[in-house]
């Protein structure tokens, strides 16, 4: 890794799910301890490299879909290292006046953000803990950018799962709903049990050496995520049945471990 993404204060012997999901996704921004990990999680699963494809390309078509229906901020919380087709790109190749925040606690996914998004005064990213949902609201940076008068998209795409039940990520989401405006949106991805209970118990013990846990959770449970908010068609699915691209097929989808749905506030 360049030196220059490397803030002084990483520490780089303690693995972090972002800089691990940046390597499944053939990233260059992490460190031996990630990599161990990722190596790790490779044994349980496989599949891990296209799982996270899977869970981007989720991303993808569902900031695409909320763009083209209108909306035109995005709030990326939990964001990680940004890759290719990242959410700024999306939704301003839709609109090009769509303003992005992003949102994350990693440093290195932070400086590289900044780079990445150095010139365009449409996007920003700011340094926050999405365990403190007020303190990203109130962040000089986002405010700089978000009307909270006007319907804004609220992205947590493969970040609930890093808190724990005792951190009360409903009340997370609670916190957002109850600072949007109407006709904004959620958007979630989340590791589930359902299908392979062994195989995420596993992945969960691999990720208790990180800087956050993996807690799954069953449909029901992430479902309630979206009290309040509209759920948009086909709802809460394996992330490759979310509105997939034209000619896209996929056989046993309960093998991406991950449900994903959008929500609209009414």
């Amino acid at each position: 890794m360049d030196s220059e993404w490397i803030p002084p204060e990483v520490d780089s012997q303690r693995p972090s799910v972002a800089r691990v999901y940046d390597f499944l996704l053939g990233g260059a921004h992490n460190f031996a301890s990630d990599r161990d990990l990722a190596t790790g999680l490779l044994r349980v699963e496989p599949q891990a490299r296209e799982l996270a494809q899977a869970n981007r390309a989720f991303l993808r078509r569902a900031v695409r879909t909320l763009a083209e229906a209108g909306i035109g901020q995005f709030v990326d919380i939990g964001s990680g290292i940004p890759t290719q087709g990242n959410v700024h790109e999306v939704a301003q190749s839709v609109n090009p006046a769509a303003r992005v925040v992003y949102v994350d606690n990693d440093d290195v996914a932070v400086a590289h953000s900044r780079s990445i998004l150095a010139g365009n005064d449409r996007a920003t990213v700011i340094q926050a803990d999405m365990r403190d949902p007020g303190s990203i609201l109130a962040d000089p940076g986002l405010k700089g950018l978000i009307d909270p008068a006007e319907p804004v998209a609220f992205l947590l795409v493969a970040a609930l799962h890093l808190i724990k039940h005792e951190e009360d990520p409903a009340g997370i989401v609670a916190a957002l709903r109850d600072a949007a405006a109407p006709g904004s949106a959620l958007v979630v991805s989340h590791l589930t049990h359902e299908a392979q209970p062994g195989k995420t118990a596993a992945i969960g013990k691999l990720y208790d050496r990180a800087t956050s846990p993996a807690v799954s959770r069953s449909h029901t449970e992430i479902l309630r995520f979206f009290d309040g908010w509209d759920m948009l068609d086909p709802g809460l699915v394996y992330v490759p049945l979310w509105r997939p691209d034209e000619g896209e097929t996929v056989d046993d989808p309960e093998r991406f471990l991950v449900f994903g749905g959008v929500g609209r506030l009414p």
